[in-house]
């Protein structure tokens, strides 16, 4: 069986122009070598694997060829079919990590006096120079900065912020890129094609993406996915090789939390964890992934790094992606997994954020499918108006529900401007017809809840604070004395002119129901009160009046079906300063407590011969 060679060493460049995603390195150094302008020193410094070392080796081979065209070595003279043999006696490679020491760097120094024997210069290659101690740089300095003319030192680092500003100073510096997602994932299709690989654009996508900027890292897990899939590379394959999320998963997850699907959600973020996926890297995906939907959306998708049919599914799925909804998102998230590290909870922490995301998504599509009489305030023009509910957060006395009079069904309507709720919506005269046909007379109905939107409370807040916290319940309740009529011609709200007496009547019991099923609001129930079909309340907080307008509709429905008034009803709350006075417990009472939270009091009572006082 053939020996098998690595692809980081079996198709690693031989010359400058097949290395990959570094043309700002290898034309500078070609033009050098063309020009003769060949510095004594030079430190290439860069992320691990993107081709430091490669291009050292490569600028070693060219500057002692024989027979060099243009910048490139020939690969036929001696000198470069020793190199090729790992036999050239020009090229010496020193590895820093492991020869660190003063005395490694004397060695060193005692090889730069040897004149080369086949070509111009002698070559020493330092790898992982920021290893070398603060004895050995300075040991160092001397040689570097006045070598004999025929040495070229050549030093690779990963952290050049390790190196003292001496050795800077006497050094050519270049930076080495990452390598991007498009060089890789071309230089990959070119491997695959050259082995006999079949693989897809998602597939090498997801390589590239996952060796984060380095091309060694790429080639070795391109042989990972090569020995589990064979010569086929298909994308959920590879993805479950290198043990990464595919972009499946976040596209999945945008799609639920777009629609406000949080149940969805969490069993899909479930199913993420029981792959052996953790919290962290999960946010950080889908953090990622709502990043390149929110830069897709415009001329900067040239920052994402993908190619092919991917980028193409980013670009349709940031086109239906409100720019609000990725801005919160990726707000949630960011701000989650600052707090994810230190959280006692951590899969409840995410899935917090999930349903936060969700909710965004809702209220989207909320705005996008509410018909646009209800978002932008406007009456229907094929039905009879209706009474349009004002939102305001402010309270007054009892007011007195607008009665709307059945009018005939207008040709042309202009749409009115939204009016407070104690004012009687004004009618418009249609147009004659002719001949037009009588319709039957209509029962009248209860108006139903309007729920303001987002542009009512805005109108709201620029006219007068008028409204009536409550509204009308009777649509909540099955009972209703006067049904509609089903065609919808004609609307009234009922009041029940006994609804007074009828709560009256059952004060006692609506004040310990409520007390019972909302401990929040005992203070507010125990002063409850009725005026007509008002049910009066008063807080002492702006918090508790708040709470008590939101629970305002269940409120109203269960004083309705206990005291069985059939019709309308409203509520009025006052804030209102309350001094609670303190009543003095009983003796009996207190030691009745005691022995409710400490059984043991009555023996030790008489183990002590003690006497309660």
């Amino acid at each position: 069986m053939e020996k098998f060679i690595v692809s980081a060493r079996k198709y690693r460049p031989a010359t400058f122009a097949s290395v990959v995603g570094q043309s700002h390195i290898t034309s500078t150094l070609k033009n050098a070598i063309e020009r003769g302008q060949l510095a004594h020193a030079y430190l290439f410094c860069g992320p691990r694997g993107v081709g430091k070392t490669t291009c050292a080796r490569i600028f070693a081979k060219a500057i002692n060829c024989l027979h060099p065209v243009g910048a490139e070595a020939c690969d036929k003279c001696d000198s470069c079919l020793s190199f090729n043999e790992n036999r050239s006696l020009n090229i010496h490679e020193l590895d820093a990590a492991s020869n660190n020491s003063v005395e490694d760097i004397r060695n060193l120094i005692e090889q730069v006096r040897v004149i080369p024997q086949i070509g111009t210069y002698s070559v020493f290659i330092i790898d992982e120079v920021h290893m070398l101690s603060s004895a050995a740089f300075n040991a160092f300095l001397k040689t570097l900065e006045e070598p004999p003319k025929h040495a070229i030192f050549i030093l690779a680092t990963t952290e050049k912020h390790k190196i003292i500003p001496t050795i800077l100073s006497r050094c050519q510096i270049y930076d080495f890129n990452r390598i991007r997602v498009e060089d890789a994932v071309g230089y990959l299709r070119y491997i695959a094609q050259s082995e006999g690989v079949e693989a897809d654009d998602e597939s090498l996508n997801l390589i590239a993406q996952k060796a984060d900027g380095g091309m060694r890292d790429a080639l070795s897990m391109f042989d990972k996915a090569v020995s589990f899939c064979g010569t086929k590379l298909e994308y959920r394959s590879v993805a479950a090789t290198l043990n990464v999320l595919d972009y499946e998963t976040y596209f999945r997850f945008t799609d639920l939390l777009l629609r406000g699907d949080y149940v969805n959600a969490l069993l899909e973020y479930d199913a993420v964890l029981s792959k052996g996926f953790s919290g962290q890297i999960f946010m950080g995906g889908l953090n990622q992934h709502f990043r390149d939907l929110l830069v897709a959306k415009g001329p900067a998708i040239s920052l994402i790094e993908y190619t092919g049919s991917l980028l193409e599914k980013y670009r349709q799925q940031a086109a239906i992606c409100e720019p609000a909804f990725l801005f919160g998102a990726i707000s949630l998230l960011t701000e989650a997994d600052s707090k994810l590290r230190t959280s006692s909870s951590q899969r409840l922490l995410v899935e917090l954020t999930l349903m936060k995301i969700s909710t965004l998504g809702q209220k989207k599509n909320n705005e996008l499918t509410a018909p646009i009489e209800a978002k932008y305030d406007l009456p229907d023009l094929d039905a009879p108006r209706q009474q349009v509910a004002t939102p305001s957060s402010q309270v007054v006395a009892t007011p007195q529900p607008t009665v709307i009079q059945k009018v005939e069904q207008p040709t042309v309507a202009p749409a009115p401007t939204p009016q407070p709720i104690s004012e009687q919506v004004p009618t418009v005269k249609p147009e004659p017809k002719p001949e037009p046909k009588p319709e039957p007379k209509a029962e009248p109905v209860t108006a139903p809840v309007v729920t303001p939107t987002v542009e009512q409370r805005a109108v709201a807040e620029e006219k007068p604070k008028i409204s009536v916290v409550g509204g009308s319940i009777a649509s909540l309740l099955n009972k209703v004395s006067n049904p509609t009529d089903g065609e919808g011609k004609s609307t009234t709200i009922v009041i029940d002119p006994e609804s007074e007496a009828k709560m009256l009547k059952v004060k006692e019991a609506i004040v310990k129901q409520m007390c019972a099923e909302r401990p929040r609001f005992v203070s507010a129930f125990e002063s409850i009160s009725f005026e007509g079909n008002t049910v009066k309340l008063a807080v002492p907080s702006e918090a508790l009046k708040d709470e008590l307008i939101g629970e305002r509709f269940w409120i109203l429905k269960r004083i309705a079906e206990m005291a069985e008034v059939k019709g309308s009803l409203d509520m009025f709350i006052e804030i209102k300063e309350m001094n609670f006075k303190l009543k003095p417990i009983k003796l009996e009472d207190r030691v009745a407590h005691i022995r409710k939270v400490m059984p043991e009091f009555d023996y030790m009572q008489k183990a002590l011969d003690m006497d309660v006082e």
